[in-house]
């Protein structure tokens, strides 16, 4: 009879732990703002994006450029620096940014220093390993124009359950002959995070 209740008393508990720890999913769409933790998001990577290169695009800088070469600047995405206080996982943000000015139509674009490497690497095997018509020409890469970096910092202020967090994107674009900067922009995001307090 012990071993009936004893039982009959796991089963009971092992039901009763399993419907607490279900997990329920909701679609949503992809350019809806989800804030659950108040850290840095794919939303806030995306608005940073758009705004950003909205702003750089609408420059006198493509302008002249384009009035004195005839052609579209060729463009790179330099080093995004995180001097935030949290840790940010840049490529998102590094992507929107790519994204961004190839869909424009406004600017040409080169691939990163990473996918190059890797992309010569190819280049390099195709001249042992792929036929004299179709192997890539060595040192037949497009250079580019003009460089994007930039640097994401944050400004802390918390007290008593609540933190107010200030995102703070500072892009430059940096000629690469001249190394003159042609172009800076800026965009902030601003959170209210309460936590709240247990009560018990």
């Amino acid at each position: 009879m012990k071993k009936i209740i004893i039982l009959l008393m796991t089963s009971l508990i092992i039901t009763i732990l399993t419907a607490c720890a279900s997990t329920s999913v909701t679609r949503t769409a992809t350019d809806e703002v989800i804030d659950l933790s108040g850290r840095w998001n794919d939303s806030d990577a995306r608005l940073t994006a758009e705004v950003l290169i909205s702003d750089v695009l609408s420059r006198p800088w493509l302008l002249d450029f384009v009035e004195s070469e005839g052609a579209k600047p060729v463009l790179i995405v330099g080093r995004i620096s995180n001097k935030s206080s949290e840790h940010i996982d840049l490529l998102p943000l590094v992507k929107s940014f790519e994204m961004e000015l190839i869909n424009s139509g406004k600017v040409r674009f080169v691939a990163n220093k990473e996918a190059r490497d890797e992309i010569r690497d190819e280049k390099e095997d195709q001249q042992s390993n792929a036929s004299e018509e179709t192997a890539a020409r060595l040192a037949n890469s497009t250079g580019a124009n003009f460089m994007l970096q930039g640097v994401i910092t944050t400004t802390v202020d918390a007290v008593d359950g609540k933190r107010v967090v200030l995102y703070q994107t500072n892009m430059e674009l940096v000629n690469l002959t001249s190394e003159e900067i042609v172009w800076l922009g800026g965009h902030q995001i601003k959170k209210l995070v309460e936590q709240a307090k247990a009560s018990w």
